[in-house]
Parts: C-alpha cells; structure tokens; sequence
C-alpha cells in the first residue's frame, strides 16, 4: 500500500534537501506537487485541501528548531499531518465486556469480509489467547457459511452452524445464547453483504445489532476501492454505531487513498488492515508506522514485531551458534532463510518496511518478487546435502543436473551461488562482535531525527 504515493513524495521532498530556508514559493512549489501525489492515490478531496492548509499554516512563519535542516522540518509536518489524518496510534480491539465480547462485522459484498472474519478470530486467538466462536449470518450467499465453516476449521475456533432457510436476527441470537453456554471469550458475527447500499440492507443490519448489542462493529471496507470507501463506510456509520474499520487488500492498493480519508471523514479508527489472503494476514494499523512508510522512512519497529513473532528462535539460535563457531553460512543456512521470509509476507513485505525503499522506482521493486525466492529454493533442494555444505565443488556438470531438476536454466543455478556468497559475506559480518548493532545504527542513520527508537 502506497507505494505510488511514497514513491512521488521522496521525489518531491527530496527537492526540498539543501534549500537554505523554507519560502512561501518553494512552499507553494512542494505543496503543489503533494497535492498531485495525494489526488492520484485516490484520496478524497475535502482531505487533500484539509491536509495541505494545514501543512502551509505550520511550515511558514514558524521558527526551524536548530537540530534540523529546512528540509527534515517540513518532512516533519507533514509526517504530523499524516499523523492527525489516520489518528495518533492504533486503537485496539475492545473486549473489555462481560464475556461473550460480540463483534459484529459489516460491508459490501465482495469486500472480503468472511475471510476478515476469519483472520480476526485467528488473531484473537494468537494474540489475545481468546476461545472464539464464529457465526455466519449471510443468508443470500449460502457459500458464505461453507467458506466460513472451513476456514473456522482450519485455524482451530468454533463455528456455530446455520441455514440459508433462517432468519439472520434468529441466526444471531441462537449462536449468542450458544457462545454463553460454551464460556466463549469471543463471538464474531458475520453479517451479509450486498452490491450496494440499500434500505433492506441496513434494516436488517440494525436488527441485528439491536439483537446483539456487540462490543464492537467494524466495517470491512476494499481499500482499492479508495474514495468510495470512505463514502461507504461513512454511509455506514449513519445507520449503525460503528467502533471502527479494516481496510482489505491493502497488499493490492498501490494508492492507499482509503487509508488516508476514512478516518477525516467518518472520525472512525482504522483499526485493523489485510496485507494478503492467508488467515494470518491482518495486522493490527499504526498510524504513527505507516506514515513513516509513506514517506519512505520504513517501519522497523514492525519488521522486528513480526521477526518475534513468525522467526523461528531455536532455529535462529543455533544458526548463530554455529556462526560464531566459524562454522560458516552455507546454501541450507540460505535456504531455511529464504523460507523464513516467505513466512513473513515475502519479499514485497519486507521490502515496504524497510527505510529508504521508496525511493526505490516501482520497475526496480516489481524485479524483486517471490517468485525469484520460490526459485532459489527449489534450486538449492535439487542439490546434495555434499554441494550445499560445500558449494565450490559445484562445477558445470553438477549446474546442469541442478538446474534439470528444478526446472530452472544455469544461469540461474549461478545467480543463487552469487547471492549465496554475498549473503555469506554478511552474515560473517554480523556474526563479528558489533555486527548488528552497527547495521542498526546504518538504518538510524537514514531516517530524520527522533523517528527510530533508542
């Protein structure tokens, strides 16, 4: 998400670097092309105005703090002004209620709301420890209850059943009086979606959140739907209490307009984003983190949350171990990292939440994609446990029969030896006493003042 938008505000306030003083005219200049940035990421018109007088009013007139340049002071109002636009810091999920906590999902059809649903109760679980239960209400799509019966199934919650022949109002009140009896901590109610907004719709919507009186209602909302996204979920708000939104397929929204004007515009949080399809791919949205994203600063902080909670420890305890030893970084060592990665989301994932990176031209990331991971991979299985140990023995025949057996060409048998040898380098590097921390203070290094912890 973003990614166009971050690519043309790096180039943008990057023109501002090595101007003596902030001007009304190079003002003027910069906000101009901001405004064009945030207009072709979709965002919504009353938000760009808003957001660009305010940015205008704070970076004339007033006193540059003498610890930063003309150009890190007006990144930094427009960082705050991110900030104000998506709310200071994420709004977490509320069970603070008499279990069970009910949470009431709504929006289109097609928003990807089922699945939500389901990668809600995964989290809830994971993070929060909660026995949850999940119930479809979705009467006009029959399917809607199959998906979301196999999905609960697969990541371990209960469902409770029910037929496209019952009434929704029934259907909810059944599976409350049932989350109860089972001493349930959570009760995730799916609701139905349409095409579009119409009476019918949000008649039976209050119906049944009259029937459940939910701690939560969230609206699930397509993010690459941008402008009309905020429109809908405002649409929303005036007929139900919403307590927040979660913006779907963000992976998929290059523009991210949506993320920046629901919550101007309907005052809700956005609370949770979808950044893929698997049950483990909702994240909880930090306004402060993703702004820094925006302006091509990264999200450290988010990297290293998600390298706590999906690296495998044991196994990065005895790679380092085994580093320190001098026992060498080999192509297994490779192999088991690249897999780690792609448990992370991939190479686009982290490359999001890296500083620097958007400054990086979308031609050169798409380049960078899994597929050149998925490859390596099956690359390296094709060779002996002999060959992976010790790769200098792989001469040109040896090539030919790993690449016959990963489907693959030799060259690229000799870019995966390459990138092994470069990552090779690094990880004896880091393996040094101070590595690390050196690395650390490189990323410091490349973000304004006070934007990286400690």
């Amino acid at each position: 998400m973003f990614e166009n938008l971050t690519e043309r505000l790096s180039k943008t306030l990057r023109n501002l670097t090595g101007r003596g003083r902030l001007s009304e005219d190079n003002i003027k200049e910069t906000l101009q092309e901001v405004r064009k940035a945030l207009l072709e990421a979709d965002v919504a018109v009353e938000v760009v105005e808003a957001f660009t007088e305010a940015v205008s009013v704070k970076a004339l007139g007033v006193e540059i703090p003498s610890n930063l340049s003309p150009a890190q002071f007006f990144v930094k109002v427009v960082h705050d002004e991110l900030l104000f636009l998506m709310g200071e810091a994420n709004v977490d999920i509320n069970l603070r209620t008499t279990p069970p906590a009910v949470i009431l999902m709504a929006g289109l059809q097609g928003s990807g709301k089922t699945t939500t649903v389901a990668k809600l109760a995964k989290y809830l679980k994971e993070h929060h420890k909660k026995s949850v239960m999940v119930v479809s209400a979705d009467i006009y799509r029959p399917a809607a209850i199959d998906q979301l019966k196999t999905l609960a199934y697969d990541i371990g919650v209960s469902f409770f059943p029910s037929d496209p022949t019952q009434k929704p109002v029934y259907i909810a009140n059944t599976a409350l009086q049932q989350a109860k009896r089972q001493a349930c901590d959570v009760l995730i109610v799916d609701s139905a979606g349409r095409l579009h907004i119409d009476s019918e719709m949000m008649s039976e919507i209050k119906d049944i959140h009259k029937v459940l009186n939910p701690i939560e209602t969230l609206f699930v909302v397509d993010s690459m739907t941008g402008q009309d996204a905020a429109k809908s979920a405002r649409a929303f708000d005036l007929a139900l209490p919403l307590t927040g939104v979660v913006l779907t397929k963000t992976d998929g929204d290059a523009r991210g307009g949506a993320a920046l004007s629901i919550r101007y515009i309907t005052g809700k949080p956005i609370k949770f984003i979808g950044v893929g399809e698997k049950t483990s791919a909702l994240e909880p949205f930090h306004p402060d983190r993703m702004a820094t994203r925006i302006l091509g600063m990264g999200d450290v902080l988010s990297l290293v949350e998600e390298l706590e909670r999906k690296v495998d420890k044991e196994e990065a305890q005895k790679l380092a171990k085994k580093l320190q030893k001098g026992h060498g970084f080999d192509l297994g060592d490779y192999r088991d990292q690249i897999k780690q990665m792609l448990t992370m989301g991939g190479m686009s994932s982290m490359l999001d939440k890296l500083p620097g990176v958007g400054a990086i031209p979308q031609a050169a990331k798409a380049k960078l994609n899994d597929r050149m991971l998925i490859q390596s991979v099956a690359v390296i299985d094709s060779m002996t446990q002999h060959e992976r140990r010790f790769p200098a023995v792989i001469t040109g025949s040896r090539k030919r029969r790993i690449a016959k057996g990963s489907g693959t060409e030799i060259q690229q048998v000799n870019q995966v030896i390459k990138q092994h040898e470069k990552m090779q380098k690094m990880m004896k590097k880091f393996s040094n006493k101070g590595g690390i921390a050196r690395m650390m203070r490189g990323l410091q290094g490349r973000l304004p003042p006070g934007m990286f912890p400690g």
